[in-house]
């Protein structure tokens, strides 16, 4: 029986804990924050390469996760909506730190100080930001079982035996699906490239 399955050695299943946590239970929500606080902080700092940051946007998907947790209707792994939900919050703060508030009295009291910001030139939060959506992009896009496969084991960091376990498949064929999936993520992110640098 996995982690998945039974939470840290207590007698409520996960699905059963999300019920109750649906409807209010704050021990059910912390068991289920128990079981995914480890991948969703992973993923955080993955996005972002700071802990710190990292560390918040954990906080923050798990407070979007309280909101929103009666909208779940289990037509995909919790997991697997979970990861979407701490996706989505990353990609929000990154979109908000690429368009810094600055007041308009200072812009008009400093420009003469300021040195002119090149119109035009490469901004390498903004592109950091369209690679990692050409990314969700291309992991989206993926067949259901590579996508499957290769999200619980590069995003949410299981073993292949947990994996061949939890889908009910052998560890070869998981090790061979996942290398499939990484195979199509490269080949679509090489034409997601090469139509990138053919546009004017």
């Amino acid at each position: 029986m996995t982690d998945a399955k039974k939470l840290q050695g207590d007698k409520l299943s996960e699905a059963e804990a999300i019920e109750r946590a649906k409807h209010g239970d704050a021990e059910a929500f912390q068991l289920l924050y128990g079981l995914h606080k480890r991948r969703v902080y992973s993923l955080c700092l993955r996005m972002t390469s700071n802990t710190a940051e990292a560390e918040d946007l954990t906080q923050e998907a798990f407070l979007q996760l309280f909101r929103k947790i009666a909208t779940f209707r289990g037509e995909s792994a919790f997991s697997t909506w979970l990861h979407r939900m701490a996706v989505n919050v990353v990609l929000m703060q990154l979109r908000k730190k690429s368009l810094p508030v600055v007041p308009l009295e200072e812009t008009l009291e400093n420009e003469e100080e300021v040195p002119k910001k090149e119109l035009g030139a490469p901004d390498p939060v903004l592109s950091g930001s369209i690679d990692r959506l050409r990314l969700q992009s291309a992991v989206d896009a993926l067949p259901p079982g590579y996508r499957r496969i290769f999200v619980l084991h590069d995003v949410e960091g299981y073993e292949h035996n947990e994996i061949a376990a939890m889908v009910g498949c052998s560890i070869g064929n998981s090790k061979s699906q996942l290398h499939k999936a990484r195979m199509k993520l490269r080949e679509s992110l090489k034409t997601s490239r090469a139509e990138k640098a053919a546009k004017p």
